[in-house]
């Protein structure tokens, strides 16, 4: 079994790295619930690219873990970068979503207000949930031994995700509306693009996910005008929790990201 891996502040000077301490609420996962001993392999990362692998050297109290480093490895991010636009989701569906598309390999996720959310995050309720968003993605970021962890950026208008899919298209990216009216599937407007195909794309992919009662058309017709294309993944309709996660498969096996 792959050792667990625990998020911590720093290791941004990896060459001189020889212990680790693993403190707080990660150092009493380690500890009062992984029960990890002396002996065990165990892996540590700051969450950007960086990953130290060792065993654990000593345990201190309930909620301190220090580790003997073997090495640390710096990844680099890979391409093409993944931005998936969330639309708010009613209950757990979004957590749901957040840990699929996390454990799948998403670069970034925006969380998007569609005027047919039924979740809404007013004033200080932004805040709170951008936080518990966070705090699922690096929770599904241990769990699948990911070397970073997903940026959940603030929340945006519809008009901000328009000017997002603007910045992304200039900078030679493709951006996709999952839409259950598209005509064409999403494997085949990327089998037919010649930058994938040739493992050539510069820029970014977005990815436009809606909520449970769909995107709007006046929605749908903002994000074509902005550069995006209407796709869609098969003749079924996904939930908002599970379409990003599919539409990730896609984009990854295609560009050659698996």
């Amino acid at each position: 079994m792959t050792a667990p891996l625990f998020l911590v502040d720093d290791l941004s000077d990896s060459s001189q790295v020889s212990q680790v301490s693993i403190t707080g609420a990660e150092g009493r996962h380690a500890v009062s619930v992984k029960r990890l001993s002396v002996g065990e392999p165990v892996l540590a990362s700051d969450g950007r690219g960086r990953v130290a692998h060792g065993v654990v050297a000593e345990v201190i109290g309930r909620d301190h873990l220090v580790m003997s480093v073997d090495s640390v490895v710096h990844h680099e991010v890979a391409s093409p970068r993944i931005t998936v636009v969330q639309a708010l989701a009613k209950g757990d569906r979004a957590e749901l979503a957040i840990e699929l598309m996390t454990e799948l390999g998403v670069h970034q996720i925006v969380p998007w207000s569609a005027s047919r959310s039924i979740a809404q995050w007013k004033s200080d309720k932004a805040e709170r949930g951008v936080d518990k968003w966070q705090a699922t993605a690096r929770e599904a970021t241990k769990q699948s031994r990911r070397a970073f962890v997903p940026q959940i950026t603030g929340i945006e208008s519809t008009q901000a995700v328009a000017t997002r899919i603007r910045a992304a298209m200039s900078a030679d990216g493709l951006a996709y509306v999952l839409h259950e009216s598209a005509s064409t599937s999403l494997v085949a407007l990327l089998s037919s693009n010649a930058c994938v195909d040739s493992r050539e794309l510069a820029g970014d992919v977005v990815l436009i996910i809606g909520p449970e009662g769909g995107i709007s058309p006046e929605e749908l017709d903002i994000f074509c005008a902005a550069g995006a294309v209407a796709a869609r993944l098969g003749t079924d309709v996904l939930r908002t929790s599970t379409a990003g996660g599919a539409a990730i498969a896609v984009v990854s096996a295609l560009t050659g990201l698996w």
